[in-house]
């Protein structure tokens, strides 16, 4: 059986409110101004933290808190990207440093753009260099450069009418998933227009997809068999809303499916029916499409079969 792997990819974008101590710092940055808050033991944090991570005291509660630093400081550690990812600051080799900024107690992380891992080492003297189009963000900060850089020429500030209170900040992790062989069974099975489960020996559970061990009995499924790709709606979801990265257009419904002969259902789309006609024990099969691969989108959707539905008394157990 052939190993399956498959990249995977999870991004979205988090939106959160920044709260008046990120704000004003953000705010700042917007202007190409970089500031910090004194503690209560005089030292000067930044990027500024909204309470003392040892005393738990609220930092940057009053103007008297603020520090205004100039963007120069002194580096004093790093690491050497050789290949920048698509989500870098910058789309050339660089390093990431700790750069403490004159007048601070604390190191902040940012880029530095100095072409080779020859030409930057603890102790070195960096600027700040600012982004042409300011928004509100870290990346105001476009990178650090060596300190006698010639000055950078940069467009006037255009006007603001708010202060900064909400950021938008994109998460994308990348993995590479493996199947296992239970997995890969399933899978492979997909391509053959076959729903693969696995029996445990103990309980008698039937699980699709394979899991290779039973979640109740904690021991290794068996008894390979195929279902068919009928089942009953056990429970659902109607998307009316759009949401960033949407493939389909709303409304539409996702359900959890019993497939005849398991206890457990499979998540997967409803469709061939109004997303309004979608119910609990409505009975449903699979529509598969011409190419199969072994993916579970060789599913288009699961559409209604006419069979009449199944009572609740009779799928209360595996929702």
């Amino acid at each position: 059986m052939t190993a399956l792997t498959a990249p995977y990819v999870l991004e979205y974008p988090y939106s959160r409110s920044t709260g008046p101590v990120i704000g004003r710092f953000l705010t700042g940055l917007r202007e190409r101004r970089v500031s910090g808050v004194r503690n209560g033991r005089g030292e000067v944090v930044v990027p500024p933290l909204e309470y003392d991570p040892e005393t738990g005291a609220e930092l940057g509660a009053h103007d008297d808190d603020w520090v205004e630093l100039s963007g120069h400081g002194t580096v004093s550690t790093w690491t050497w990207v050789k290949s920048p990812r698509p989500e870098h600051p910058l789309d050339r080799p660089f390093a990431w440093a700790l750069i403490r900024l004159d007048g601070a107690d604390t190191g902040m992380l940012h880029a530095v753009d100095c072409g080779s891992p020859d030409r930057i080492a603890t102790g070195d003297r960096v600027r700040v260099r600012w982004a042409a189009e300011p928004t509100g963000s870290i990346k105001d900060i476009a990178c650090f450069v060596a300190e006698d850089t010639p000055p950078d020429e940069l467009p006037a500030l255009p006007a603001f009418d708010e202060p900064v209170s909400r950021i938008v900040t994109p998460t994308h992790l990348e993995f590479t998933v493996s199947a296992a062989a239970p997995l890969a069974r399933f899978l492979h099975g997909i391509t053959e227009r076959r729903m693969v489960a696995e029996e445990c020996p103990s309980c008698a559970k039937v699980f699709v997809p394979p899991r290779g061990s039973c979640p109740t009995c904690a021991v290794p499924t068996e008894n390979p068999r195929d279902l068919g790709d009928t089942g009953t709606v056990t429970t659902f979801c109607i998307i009316n809303f759009p949401f960033p990265g949407q493939v389909l257009t709303p409304p539409y419904a996702t359900a959890s499916i019993l497939l005849d002969g398991a206890d457990l259902p499979i998540f997967h789309l409803v469709g061939g029916v109004d997303a309004a006609e979608v119910r609990m024990g409505m009975r449903v099969r699979a529509e598969w499409r011409e190419q199969l691969e072994p993916t579970m989108e060789s599913i288009k959707y699961f559409v209604p079969t006419g069979e009449p539905d199944v009572p609740f008394d009779a799928i209360k157990d595996h929702l």
